[in-house]
């Protein structure tokens, strides 16, 4: 049998080892515990959440009608009105060249006309004469004065003389045919704008020389002529996406010489094919108009762009950003303790996330993860 003493002891040794190990518990969880990890978060909350697809590469800002300019004819450049930059209209001169051997071309052409209408005029008052002569030599036969030979020689003549009229008559058509060449060769001394639009490039100075580009031989245009009007933004969207997309879609665009921005659109029109020039990447143009008329105007063509496409949008939706969710789900900030929840989510886009299920309004949620004590079951706090 075990002494009273001794029990005694042992009870005194075992109480003071539970009251240290709870005064190091009380320590670890008062003087040595962790400060809480300082956490951003952001608030469950009623708003728009919109399903939206974006393009898989760089879109980019075009113009419908921009033209790369070029004289038709060879020559030097003697005139070049407008300045790189200017605003032209439809019309009005852009560049000349020197017309001078074309204008003495458009002479000749003329004289030869001249002179073919005299020589038809000749050949033709001939045929006349020759149409009566025969005519009276026919009656005379017909009254036994001339003899057959006589007649026959008569009406030769007048077939002939008739012919040599039709000829100098051709010939009259095809002189003012020339001319009519000439003319045209002149008027390509001239390049006029086809549109109202702005000089976006001249590459070319007064005393230079110009060819025009040929079919075998390609020559770089000396004018670069946009219509500001018509900018419209391209932009390349995954094939797996296409079915959704069509005509008449709202949309929103980004562009880099806006940073921080973004511009209603709407969807004009989606490619009737899918580009499969890059085998792991085939996408499905769509092109797409600015709201904002004014602001369209002022974007460069050639500037990158991105598009997102509205698919559905709903209103008054319980919501989050959408960083707040990883893999369905989230942590929640209750009563100065991380809370895991897992949460059923809707409609996605950049920005939110709809939550169908597993969170109320008001609470809190993580929207960053950038230290590794952010995880379920930390003491954590507001960011300031």
């Amino acid at each position: 049998m075990i002494p009273v003493s001794t029990m005694r002891t042992w009870i005194l040794r075992l109480g003071l080892v539970v009251l240290a190990a709870a005064a190091v518990v009380a320590l670890r969880a008062t003087v040595f515990a962790p400060a809480p990890v300082s956490v951003r978060t952001a608030p469950v909350e009623r708003g728009v959440v919109e399903q939206t697809v974006t393009n898989s590469r760089a879109g980019t800002v075009k113009a419908r009608r921009r033209a790369k300019l070029s004289p038709e004819n060879s020559g030097k450049v003697v005139e070049l009105p407008h300045a790189e930059g200017s605003t032209v209209r439809a019309g009005d001169l852009l560049l000349r060249i020197d017309d001078a051997l074309y204008r003495d071309r458009l002479a000749v052409a003329r004289g030869e006309v001249a002179a073919a209408r005299a020589s038809r005029d000749q050949a033709c008052l001939g045929s006349q004469y020759a149409a009566r002569d025969a005519a009276r030599t026919e009656r005379l036969a017909d009254d036994g004065v001339v003899s057959a030979g006589l007649l026959d020689q008569s009406g030769s003549t007048a077939r002939t003389a008739d012919a040599a009229c039709r000829a100098s008559e051709a010939a009259v058509v095809r002189a003012e045919a020339a001319q009519a060449l000439a003319a045209t060769d002149l008027s390509k001394t001239i390049l006029r704008a086809p549109f109202a639009g702005v000089l976006a490039e001249v590459s070319i100075q007064l005393g230079e020389f110009t060819t025009p580009s040929l079919p075998v031989l390609p020559v770089p245009a000396v004018i670069d002529l946009i219509d500001p009007s018509s900018v419209y933004v391209s932009a390349p969207m995954d094939e797996v996406d296409a079915a959704r997309l069509h005509a008449g879609q709202s949309a929103r665009v980004t562009v880099d010489s806006h940073p921080g921005r973004s511009f209603p659109a709407r969807v004009l029109r989606v490619a009737p094919y899918v580009l499969d020039l890059e085998t792991q990447n085939r996408t499905v143009e769509i092109e797409l108009e600015l709201e904002d008329a004014a602001l369209a105007r002022t974007l460069l063509p050639g500037t990158s762009a991105d598009a997102e496409v509205i698919l559905e949008r709903r209103e008054g939706a319980l919501r989050v950003p959408s960083a707040a969710v990883i893999e369905g789900r989230v942590l929640v900030l209750a009563d100065g303790t991380l809370v895991e929840r897992t949460v059923k989510p809707g409609l996605r886009n950049w920005n939110f996330t709809e939550i169908a299920s597993g969170l109320a309004a008001d609470e809190r949620v993580v929207v960053a993860f950038d230290k590794p004590e952010i995880k379920a079951g930390a003491r954590a706090r507001e960011a300031p």
